[in-house]
């Protein structure tokens, strides 16, 4: 049994008695009230779901494992001659909520690099589809059709209720070993006259990713900072939440994690990245690549808000402050892309939007998300197929999804089954 398998059987054993006490003596505790619009408006913040691995505050951003993203890539072990900490790091952080060693991390990428070669079969399925198919269509299908590989469904039959999270971390660290070959082959077949670039074992997570999109350094810290600012989002997000929703009914990790790529793909979720970035070329066009100036961006934003339209990249659901994801992308980008003229619209409209979205009242939270700054970098780097963006952050979505699915079957959280109203007993408990 590797290290990080046996920490994380500690855990779980103590763990396990914390849920029981919580379901079995204070399972009628009321912690929260439903309001009429939360019921039609999505579920919003009803708070109903458990996970220990992520908190979204409002005013510090993601926590992981309660570090913020900040504390997070101080404390993780970086990669030898490079500024960004290994992807390793991060999984074992949210399996066993410690931080690791550089031993613990060579056991954890040990792990990976012997689950890490991707069946034939798979890239057989990608080739066979129709040369227009989006990228998300191939990975999703791609993680779909590795069913046949997962333990948990091979052994369901034999396995004890309480065993189940083995057989689920088994197929966790097989299926994310297998990630980042499958992204970039898709990107490469795809966009790049399927000239495939093989993996190098010796390479880590991040790097290993970048080697085999064929992108130089320092590309590999792009990629070990995106896959871990993006790897969770408490488990409410949509992505997310499908993820958790297909394995409550004892779906395996590849079922779940094909449904939270399915959820990722939707223009309301995975697909802002690219959204912004189109929108931040269409605004460079309209400007006429004029060299961006306060004055200049402050009369574009409001002739914007003037004629209906909203300024993509700014608010959040939850955030009442600027994104800790962005912040950390823009401090890349100052040392590595200063002068880059797409960023230098980043940053002014950084300057100018949040006072003029105060002043107006159009946001509750006026400061600039995640999705402002990301794809950014992408197109710096090369990467300008928009379509492909959503992969990476599938990659990095999986990471959190598969760890707190190990801890869903640990815990045994039961299937998800929340109750509908009809809209005559709404308008009968509003009075109407």
């Amino acid at each position: 049994m590797s290290h990080l398998k046996e920490k994380l059987l500690k855990k779980i054993e103590e763990q396990r008695p914390r849920t029981t006490r919580l379901l079995k003596d204070f399972g009628e505790k009321v912690i929260d009230e439903v309001t009429i619009s939360q019921v039609i408006g999505g579920m919003r913040d009803i708070k109903s779901l458990v996970t220990d691995i992520s908190y979204l505050d409002p005013n510090e951003g993601i926590r992981y494992r309660d570090h913020t993203l900040d504390d997070t890539l101080k404390l993780l072990p970086k990669v030898p001659g490079g500024e960004m900490p290994y992807v390793e790091g991060l999984v074992y952080l949210l399996l066993t909520g410690e931080i690791p060693t550089d031993e613990e991390i060579k056991d954890v990428a040990e792990e990976f690099n012997k689950r890490k070669n991707v069946p034939k079969y798979v890239f057989d399925v990608i080739r066979a589809m129709p040369e227009d198919t989006h990228p998300m269509v191939m990975f999703s299908s791609a993680i779909l059709s590795m069913q046949r590989e997962s333990v948990f469904n091979q052994k369901y039959n034999e396995l004890k209720k309480g065993d189940y999270w083995d057989a689920t971390y088994e197929d966790a660290l097989n299926l994310l070993a297998k990630l980042p070959e499958i992204g970039a082959f898709i990107y490469r077949h795809k966009f790049r006259n399927g000239d495939i670039i093989p993996s190098e074992p010796k390479l880590d997570f991040g790097a290993n990713f970048a080697h085999m999109m064929g992108i130089d350094k320092p590309y590999d810290d792009v990629s070990r900072m995106y896959f871990i600012i993006h790897a969770d989002h408490e488990s409410g997000n949509a992505s997310a939440h499908a993820g958790h929703l297909t394995a409550s009914t004892l779906s395996d990790m590849y079922y779940s994690i094909s449904s939270m790529t399915n959820a990722l793909a939707g223009p309301l979720h995975g697909l802002a990245n690219q959204e912004v970035l189109s929108w931040l070329q269409g605004v460079m066009v309209k400007l006429n690549h004029q060299k961006p100036t306060e004055e200049l961006m402050k009369n574009f934003v409001l002739e914007t808000l003037k004629s209906g339209h909203v300024i993509p990249g700014f608010g959040h659901a939850v955030l009442r402050k600027t994104d800790p994801r962005y912040t950390i992308q823009r401090e890349f980008c100052l040392k590595h892309l200063p002068n880059d003229i797409l960023f230098e619209y980043t940053s002014l409209l950084f300057k100018v939007v949040p006072p003029i979205l105060l002043e107006q009242g159009k946001a509750k939270n006026p400061w600039p998300n995640v999705d402002a700054q990301s794809g950014v970098i992408q197109w710096y780097y090369g990467l300008k197929e928009y379509d492909f963006y959503t992969v990476l952050f599938a990659i990095g979505r999986a990471i959190g999804v598969a760890s707190n699915l190990v801890w869903d079957r640990a815990l045994n959280y039961p299937l998800e089954r929340p109750k509908s109203l009809t809209t005559k007993m709404l308008e009968d408990a509003a009075g109407i």
